[in-house]
């Protein structure tokens, strides 16, 4: 199914413009790389939103947790 949709002279020539720096071959290529690049980063942000309520639960759970930093340190020297 196709649709028509209006839009200003301006607003068309820079969808033209970004879509020959991206080497596309029409504008509906660009608006499907748009849409890909925003479902990558809803996906990212829902990952990230996923971390952090973890890190809220074993932070309840645990308490504030001690750095490593020195353990990782210590085994390394031991090797």
């Amino acid at each position: 199914m196709n649709h028509t949709l209006t839009i200003s002279e301006t607003l068309y020539l820079k969808l033209q413009q970004v879509t020959q720096w991206y080497n596309l071959t029409n504008i509906e290529q660009l608006i499907e790389v748009w849409l890909a690049a925003e479902e990558e980063k809803r996906q990212r942000q829902e990952t990230i939103r996923q971390i952090d309520a973890l890190r809220q639960t074993l932070f309840q759970r645990y308490g504030q947790m001690p750095d490593s930093t020195v353990l990782l340190q210590a085994d390394r020297s031991r090797s």
